[in-house]
């Protein structure tokens, strides 16, 4: 029999075994943590905004060094966050969106949602996500004018606030559009983003391989393949908000 050492990690610890054959870890930062402790033990991202901007690979097709994985989304994706919102809000002429400025993920979506503006005739105001009191200040002072919209990109700062800005898009009734299903799950409007199942399945593929022998510095690192967009028709009855019936046949899920 034939034993593996193998880790799943989610943030850095300096207790982590150098002994590992593989180390499979979620998002950038914990990646570019391991990079301060190997640079020769293999390293697998099943989620990654933008591993390039960050320097943790070289580049998508030929990653280079000990790590590879896949992208959690391509920028230009955050172009259909806006879209979405046109059609589940048709009025919509000003969203504002919330960003981790200081990451290259937030600088690239927020570029991406300003390019499909002018198209959509949408005014868009940044959010920076630095603390709790900044988001709830900009947010308020953004409702009290009418037509507003909300476009939530991914960060961390997203997750870490995930309660205040679903509570702030309910009481101050501004539709909102999220990356990931969880914060639809947690109540707010609609989410449209990567299938994350299926990346964890790229990545345990990935896996296989490099104990197979092959190195992660000739797997490219690869863009989601599967996206699935989620509703909750209890928020949009809460906002006001019918939601078109060919906006719900394209939902993968449905809140009720």
């Amino acid at each position: 029999m034939v034993q593996l050492r193998f880790a799943l990690v989610g943030s850095y610890s300096p207790r982590c075994p150098l002994y590992l054959d593989v180390i499979v870890t979620h998002g950038t930062s914990s990646v570019g943590f391991l990079l301060h402790v190997t640079r020769t033990i293999p390293i697998v991202f099943p989620v990654a905004a933008d591993p390039v901007g960050a320097g943790i690979v070289d580049s998508l097709a030929r990653p280079g060094g000990n790590v590879t994985g896949f992208l959690s989304f391509e920028f230009g994706l955050s172009g259909k966050w806006l879209e979405l919102l046109k059609q589940i809000a048709p009025g919509v002429t000003r969203v504002a969106v919330l960003r981790d400025p200081g990451a290259p993920g937030g600088i690239g979506q927020y570029g991406a949602i300003v390019s499909v503006a002018p198209s959509l005739r949408t005014e868009v105001t940044p959010v920076n996500m630095r603390d709790a009191a900044e988001i709830e200040r900009v947010i308020t002072a953004f409702a009290h004018i009418p037509n507003g919209d909300l476009i939530v990109t991914a960060s961390a700062w997203a997750v870490d606030h995930r309660d205040l800005i679903i509570t702030l898009a309910a009481r101050h009734k501004l539709p909102a559009v999220y990356y990931e299903r969880f914060f639809v799950d947690a109540g707010g409007l609609i989410s449209y983003g990567p299938n994350y199942v299926d990346l964890y399945r790229g990545a345990a593929g990935y896996v296989d391989r490099i104990l197979k022998g092959e190195k992660p510095s000739d797997l490219p690192v690869q863009a989601p393949t599967k996206y699935e967009t989620v509703i909750n028709l209890k928020t949009a009855k809460a906002l006001g908000i019918a939601v078109p019936p060919t906006l719900l046949a394209q939902a993968n899920e449905v809140i009720e």
